[in-house]
């Protein structure tokens, strides 16, 4: 079957495309969303149903719509959980806004297009005579479209060491998805816990094995110990920064961030006035500069960049002055089975030392892969058959600004786009929810004219 456009993924980025088309599509167009994760469009950030998962943006900026930026306000007000503009909803409430939006905008039969759920992995891609893409699905059929969003997300990041050595028992209290949360229930009150990982998945995996009555000791190794920091209780408006993107170079700008700092501007308020710069920045940068900033700025990028609701940042900070929460910063070299619990050595940052801790539980909170095309077997096979090429700095595929996907000979794909991380390479900040929804709409009015 053809429809007018295919969108394959099940993801927010997905449902953030899917409701821009139903609002800009005429009736007599067909939509399909290929995608086989029951928790549609809610993903792995907004599926969690625990309160405490706060989001890390304000509620005001978190609608699904540009058009309509008080929308999640209104919908908070509607479920008697009002809230502030200023407020960090829970993570949860937000997967039902999504959930809610969608199905008030398919409600409307009558003056919509169509939409058809296709609950299935999309195994194999092929080019049709027609001018369409044909996707193979795993349990047999094929469905094709005219213009084609790829809405695939990022795999969970491996171990940075190999499990297979250990017995089966030892390898069941090792958690590589944290995420799956029944494995919550199986930690008793004082097993020594160690997650490897020092960013925002860590600090939900600690509150949330708190919530659960656990009261052990818990040790987080990570290679700089960076923790990320929390949103100020009383923002200030964004500092005046001008950036002369021409030429522009790391070192050229964190020289201009830093004078900007020492002469009292508020590091919180210059990250918030490059919010909306970001993007235009990172496409402004040289490739060897764009390198750089992966290798040596990343980590502190993100603890700045990415923080925490201010109650969350309290909480944890409470516990990491009480010493429930220890930090250790290094490189992990060996995890050993010990008989009934793991040895884990690592070598301390800055030195030759080796330190070896005993812990119960490991549990992988590494964050989540960088957007490649490792994690998905249908990308790999479109780059095969030379529909999409890999990032040169391994961010997902290359696109361009209009987010249209580049094949192997490097000519822009007017029928086939990406949306959300696999666009990273482009755009680099292009996984929190204000982004995506720009990037959706765009995507969704150039299918629509």
């Amino acid at each position: 079957m053809i429809y007018d456009v295919v969108v394959v993924g099940s993801g927010f980025s997905a449902i953030a495309v899917v409701c821009n088309l139903v609002r800009k599509l005429p009736q007599t167009a067909s939509v399909a969303v290929i995608g086989d994760d029951p928790g549609f469009g809610r993903g792995t950030a907004y599926r969690t149903e625990m309160h405490l998962h706060r989001l890390n943006v304000p509620a005001a900026r978190m609608s699904l719509f540009m058009d309509r930026p008080a929308d999640f306000i209104e919908w908070l007000s509607r479920k008697d959980r009002p809230s502030r503009d200023a407020d960090f909803a829970s993570r949860s409430d937000y997967g039902l806004y999504v959930r809610d939006t969608l199905a008030n905008l398919l409600r409307r039969n009558n003056e919509r297009c169509r939409v058809d759920f296709i609950k299935a992995k999309a195994a194999g891609c092929v080019e049709r005579y027609s001018g369409t893409l044909g996707f193979l699905l795993e349990h047999g059929g094929e469905i094709a479209g005219r213009h084609v969003v790829l809405c695939l997300g990022l795999g969970n990041a491996k171990l940075p060491v190999d499990i297979e050595g250990l017995g089966a028992t030892m390898r069941s209290h090792v958690i590589e998805n944290p995420w799956r949360l029944s494995w919550l229930t199986r930690v008793g009150p004082l097993d020594r816990v160690c997650i490897l990982g020092s960013g925002l998945t860590m600090i939900d995996q600690v509150l949330a094995l708190r919530s659960h009555g656990h009261r052990g000791r818990i040790d987080v190794l990570s290679r700089r110990g960076l923790v990320p920091h929390g949103h100020a209780r009383d923002p200030k408006p964004p500092a005046a920064i001008e950036i002369d993107a021409r030429g522009i170079t790391l070192s050229r700008m964190l020289h201009g961030f830093r004078q900007q700092i020492r002469s009292g501007t508020n590091w919180r308020s210059l990250m918030d006035a490059l919010r909306p710069k970001t993007q235009v920045l990172w496409q402004d940068l040289a490739p060897s500069e764009r390198s750089r900033f992966l290798r040596h700025a990343l980590p502190w990028w993100n603890i700045h960049r990415h923080r925490l609701a201010p109650a969350i940042h309290d909480e944890f900070d409470k516990l990491r002055q009480q010493g429930v929460v220890n930090f250790h910063s290094g490189y992990l070299k060996t995890l050993s089975d010990a008989g009934d619990e793991f040895c884990i050595e690592y070598r301390r940052r800055g030195s030759q030392e080796t330190i070896a801790l005993s812990v119960d539980w490991i549990v992988n909170c590494t964050g989540m892969e960088r957007a490649g095309l490792v994690h998905s077997p249908l990308l790999q096979e479109m780059r095969r058959q030379g529909l999409v090429v890999a990032d040169p700095l391994g961010l997902g595929i290359s696109v361009d600004r209009a987010s249209r996907t580049l094949n192997s000979t490097g000519t822009v794909q007017s029928n086939l786009y990406a949306v959300g991380a696999l666009t990273a390479g482009q755009f680099w900040e292009i996984t929190a929810v204000p982004d995506i929804r720009a990037q959706a709409e765009q995507v969704a009015a150039q299918i629509a004219m």
